[in-house]
């Protein structure tokens, strides 16, 4: 048994691209699949995980479906972010050849980033629940004209072997991560850059929202995301996730806020944490 106090759970089967951020992320970590998010979310409560690793939106795919519902009342910290480059893999069975190849199984949306290749191969595609469960079975059904598209990391742990790599259609497909803990862990104000989420309502009148936010311009408080979603089965309630550059602690941040109360309501912070290099280091690649 794995010590929790040093184990990271993400959601997926072992050698997803999830399982591949918490091991570059965290790579003195133990990691722990779970089925769906919300068990991963409850591994961590359950103390079963110290931290648990949850993508939130993809370069190419976009925003990952749910997980804004989710984050609110996970009852979790947002203490960190990972963002990690996606490199699809071709996979298959050892021996298997690009000749003997007629169907290639993988999630749908690692098919539609890898359509280039599957039309120059010609091969069919089998939509599956996940990268790395692809992979298992593919390993297990030992059929040289299967192939799946996953991570080497799923390769390595299935068996399988990379008839083709790196096999995405964007160069820029990355996917972004957040980290999360029961408590949180605030940087310093003057530690570096840093960002802070969190969730508000606006009341339900005219020009609510740009009153709400109208703070941040005028504090010159850069709002990186905006994210709007319907909660509790009403069209006219809804619920906006943001995140901004900058600390409560730095007077334009704490000023911002301060107006964005005023005008909405349930204002709750949801993560005060470091900037990764990968928003300022310029060139897109991976810290």
């Amino acid at each position: 048994m794995s010590d929790p106090s040093r184990t990271i759970a993400f959601q997926g089967a072992p050698g997803a691209y999830s399982d591949l951020a918490c091991r570059t992320a965290r790579p003195e970590l133990e990691t722990l699949p779970c089925r769906a998010f919300e068990d991963t979310i409850a591994a961590v409560h359950d103390r079963r995980a110290a931290l648990a690793m949850i993508p939130i939106e993809n370069s190419v795919a976009g925003r990952v479906a749910d997980i804004h519902h989710l984050l609110p009342n996970s009852g979790l910290h947002i203490i960190g972010e990972h963002y990690q480059r996606v490199n699809h893999h071709l996979l298959a069975v050892p021996g298997a050849r690009i000749d003997d190849l007629t169907h290639v199984h993988s999630h749908i949306h690692a098919l539609n980033q890898c359509r280039r290749l599957i039309a120059e191969l010609k091969l069919i595609p089998v939509i599956r629940l996940d990268t790395a469960g692809a992979a298992a079975e593919i390993a297990a059904a030992k059929d040289i004209s299967q192939a799946v598209i996953a991570s080497e990391l799923a390769g390595a742990i299935h068996g399988l072997i990379s008839l083709r790599a790196n096999i995405e259609d964007a160069e820029h497909n990355t996917t972004r991560f957040l980290i999360m803990a029961r408590e949180a862990v605030v940087p310093h104000p003057k530690s570096g850059p840093t960002m802070t989420s969190f969730v508000f309502r606006v009341r339900n009148v005219p020009a609510a929202l740009y009153k709400a936010l109208g703070g941040f311009a005028t504090n010159s408080v850069n709002i990186t995301k905006l994210e709007s979603y319907l909660v509790g089965g009403r069209f006219n309630a809804a619920q906006f996730y943001a995140e901004v550059e900058g600390h409560p602690d730095h007077r334009n941040v704490k000023l911002a806020l301060e107006e964005l109360d005023f005008f909405s309501r349930e204002v709750k912070i949801l993560g005060v944490f470091p900037q990764h290099a990968y928003r300022w280091q310029g060139n897109g690649e991976e810290a």
